[in-house]
């Protein structure tokens, strides 16, 4: 098989076939539309077979959750993949996830809600994800991919920054990148870590020790409040880093822009195809896409706010990555939000007549 290939899949066979290809250790999740292609695409190529790899239905969400926190605790390269609701069900062991500093994948294909909802697309877990849906003071690295190409990179990507920075990472997609079908170049193989290069890499991992060396413990339990707090005080310094380092953009046609529209994933392709629509008519527009929503472009949003005259947040949900952009824009400039509810995708017409609410 040659090391990359070059075919057409949807997006959840793409994280599938990513997470075989750059050296997962495990998989635990259960199904749920519209992600259910992860579990069943890693069942159907059987990687157990070829690279070693565990793949596991879980008996429910929170046991799945539970089996990554238990895998990522011996320094395991582990993953899981829901949707809303799943995700919901998951937040106590994201947490302790955060609170005991252990990387792993998380993908949420997010659909409509609340509640059960709908199985149709859907950007509303925004704040689920962003702000930390579980207890306590954390933060999840968050990508949001807006192709099939960018599900699988996206894999390789999220693993490295949960590594480097030993913290839960998300990839925060919808049903639309979830089921839609597109050429994508599958990322290299990389070889799955021998025990040896897992105690190197990871020191902290509960993975055990020769005699005469304590072994690591793995807990996000202190009982002390004055050492809970200084545990505290480093998480927010690791994330203060996280957001100076790790913020990721892609601008579009910004150069001579007097408007943006501010739009990640799916709602993102939506812009690019407004904003051609727009200029038609003479309107200069351009998009700025946050590619992590979190740590979130704030000094971007900030920068693009004292070149435009107004921002578009077009979001498929009731505004909520809107908050975020009117935080950084600080009332220096008009900030309008305009999304679909139900599982409705806005059409780019329907952006471009927003566009011009906000333009007069």
């Amino acid at each position: 098989m040659a090391e990359r290939e070059i075919t057409l899949m949807k997006g959840n066979e793409a994280i599938a076939h990513a997470a075989i290809r750059c050296g997962c250790d495990g998989y635990f999740g259960y199904p749920i539309t519209p992600q259910s292609e992860v579990l069943e695409t890693l069942a159907e190529q059987k990687p157990w077979e070829t690279t070693g790899m565990v793949v596991l239905q879980a008996e429910s969400e929170t046991s799945s959750i539970n089996m990554v926190y238990g895998g990522a605790a011996t320094g395991k390269k582990v993953m899981t993949s829901s949707s809303s609701p799943g995700i919901s069900l998951m937040q106590e062991g994201i947490s302790y996830l955060a609170g005991a500093e252990l990387p792993c994948l998380v993908v949420n294909v997010s659909r409509g809600g609340p509640g059960l909802g709908t199985i149709q697309p859907s950007q509303a877990d925004y704040f689920q994800s962003c702000k930390g849906g579980g207890h306590g003071d954390y933060r999840l690295i968050v990508l949001a991919p807006s192709s099939v190409q960018e599900m699988a990179d996206f894999v390789y990507l999220a693993f490295e920054l949960a590594f480097k920075y030993r913290n839960p990472a998300m990839i925060l997609t919808d049903g639309v990148i979830g089921q839609m079908m597109e050429k994508v170049e599958l990322p290299p193989f990389k070889a799955r870590r021998t025990e040896k290069e897992i105690i190197e890499q990871c020191p902290w991992a509960a993975n055990g020790r020769p005699a005469g060396r304590k072994p690591n413990i793995i807990t996000s339990l202190e009982l002390d409040p004055a050492v809970m707090e200084e545990i505290n005080i480093r998480l927010q310094k690791k994330y203060a880093q996280i957001q100076e380092n790790e913020v990721r953009v892609e601008e579009f046609m910004l150069e001579d822009a007097e408007y943006a529209i501010v739009a990640f994933g799916s709602a993102a392709r939506i812009a690019k195809k407004a904003i051609e629509m727009a200029r038609e008519e003479g309107i200069k527009v351009g998009l700025l896409r946050p590619i992590t929503l979190w740590p979130f472009p704030i000094k971007e949003v900030e920068a693009l706010s004292k070149k435009v005259k107004g921002i578009l947040s077009l979001e498929i949900n009731a505004g909520q990555m809107v908050e975020d952009i009117r935080l950084a824009v600080n009332g220096r400039i008009p900030v309008s939000h305009y999304g679909r509810l139900g599982g409705i995708i806005p059409a780019p017409d329907e952006a471009v007549v927003e566009l011009k609410k906000l333009i007069k």
